[in-house]
């Protein structure tokens, strides 16, 4: 799958390990100029159908009794209101140390909701119990999401 950078939130980008909480990670997506996905243009995601945001483990998410839920928001402003803003999708509660969040798992591929988006689109962690002390994620938008299954590679011939 190739994808384009300006419609990634997060490439291997390490999660927050302050305390239990609400944290803006990764990029913003500004909206005004439209999203370049395969090709086309999407004025706004808020009437398409087809876009969807995947969230990928890169590194495996480590820390005791922590939990994890990722949110794609909106807001008004770049710096994304990790209380006040236009929350669209909020991912299942993940167990850190559980199935997804190990190294190439898959965090959430959700097609994105219609709806009102406001200027700014990013996403927020938010840590649950205790912190998570390691880990990266991977996420962005796509019209062509791809669940792989990782298998090793075929020994030298």
């Amino acid at each position: 799958m190739i994808l384009d950078s300006r419609n990634e939130f997060a490439d291997a980008v390490a999660l927050n390990t302050g305390a239990a909480g609400t944290y803006l990670i990764g990029s913003q997506i500004d909206l005004t100029a439209g999203l370049a996905i395969g090709g086309n243009t999407i004025a706004y995601p808020g009437n398409s159908d087809g876009l969807h945001l995947v969230v990928t483990c890169d590194t495996t998410l480590t820390g005791a009794t922590a939990t994890l839920q990722i949110k794609l928001v909106s807001d008004d402003s770049a710096a994304i209101s990790t209380t006040t803003s236009t929350v669209h999708y909020t991912s299942p509660t993940h167990t850190v140390g559980g199935a997804g969040v190990t190294a190439g798992g898959v965090i959430c591929v959700v097609e994105l909701p219609r709806g009102d988006y406001e200027r700014y689109l990013g996403i927020l962690q938010v840590t649950g119990v205790t912190n998570i002390t390691a880990g990266k994620i991977n996420a962005f938008l796509t019209m062509n999401p791809k669940t792989l299954t990782p298998i090793a590679a075929p020994d030298a011939i």
